[in-house]
């Protein structure tokens, strides 16, 4: 425990904590700073906050689109949901897409970044480089841009029937079979890169002693990798998982410009079954949607809070094995 100082007595870091203007006092003297922050401030709070609030009270009203305002009905737009087989069709269909690709762009990232990390592999930083391109270009130009190469005529279609996999040609996102595995394989694809980055940064925690300790106990890459290297990364995994998790739920771009929801609703992820009820039926169901829209918010709410909770289990685990 330190002493204070010759020239500090005990009591002048209360002294200090005391005298220390209050929350009122700074806003006052400080109040040119926050008028550089008020365009944010307005912006979010209208286009987040503001919606967000009054999808709870949209919710509970019958709001056909053609009205001006709706009629107060409760929790029947809830009730409705738990009866809709197109409800439970487009939660399914997100489900799947959840339980397909994380644990495709999670694996397959470790693995990208596992020979990305050694030492002996040419050309890293480029490879990191082309890897990452797909993560900063937009998932609606990605999305038009694999509707024509997985068209029947496009190249993936035709390289596959050239080399014998395929009988005749196929439109991959027009059959109701591959559709949503076809957005399941391009949206890995797209955010395979920040995953690989997460990874990385996870591997660089490791010392390098560790890893060469094993190798001279006479432990092979494989052996090197199971019981030293995988289990100093669970604590990240638990971090990168959850992160994924969430991001799995928010495909909206990227399946409405690749499918549109079809063919027959077979790639109808929660997003879109919203966007398609509130804006793309004959007659709008904001008030339905809404309560589509409040589920959907509290299931991603949900995620959150367990990824929170991993966070922290991830840092403790982190400071025990140091």
């Amino acid at each position: 425990m330190s002493q204070p100082g010759p020239d500090r007595a005990p009591g002048d870091s209360a002294t200090s904590s005391r005298s220390r203007p209050s929350l009122l006092r700074r806003l006052r003297r400080d109040w040119w700073i926050y008028l550089f922050l008020l365009p944010t401030i307005l912006g979010y709070g209208a286009y987040t906050v503001y919606p967000l609030v009054a999808s709870w009270w949209f919710a509970l009203l019958d709001w056909p689109g053609f009205a001006a305002v709706g009629s107060f009905t409760g929790l029947d737009n809830f009730a409705r949901l738990m009866g809709d087989d197109l409800f439970w069709n487009a939660f399914g269909n997100s489900l799947i897409f959840l339980v397909c690709a994380v644990p495709l762009r999670v694996g397959i990232a470790l693995i990208l970044a596992i020979l990305l990390n050694r030492r002996a592999t040419p050309f890293k930083g480029f490879l990191r480089t082309l890897f990452f391109l797909p993560v900063v270009t937009t998932g609606a130009i990605i999305g038009v841009v694999f509707t024509l190469l997985l068209d029947a005529g496009g190249p993936i279609s035709l390289a596959m029937v050239a080399s014998g996999l395929l009988d005749s040609p196929a439109n991959f996102v027009a059959d109701t079979g591959t559709s949503l595995f076809a957005g399941v394989a391009v949206w890995v694809w797209k955010w395979l890169g920040i995953t690989m980055i997460y990874w990385l940064a996870a591997l660089q925690t490791i010392p390098d002693e560790v890893r060469e300790a094993a190798m001279i106990d006479g432990a092979g890459p494989v052996r090197e990798f199971w019981h030293v290297t995988l289990p100093l990364l669970i604590p990240f995994l638990v971090i990168i998982t959850l992160i994924d998790t969430v991001g799995a739920l928010n495909v909206f771009d990227l399946m409405y410009t690749m499918t549109g929801g079809g063919p027959s609703f077979s790639s109808e992820v929660i997003e879109i079954f919203i966007y398609r009820t509130a804006f793309g039926a004959t007659v709008p169901q904001l008030g339905y949607a809404s309560a589509a829209a409040v589920l959907f918010g509290l299931l991603t709410m949900g995620l959150a809070v367990a990824q929170a909770v991993g966070v922290r289990w991830a840092r403790r685990a982190t400071g025990a094995m140091t």
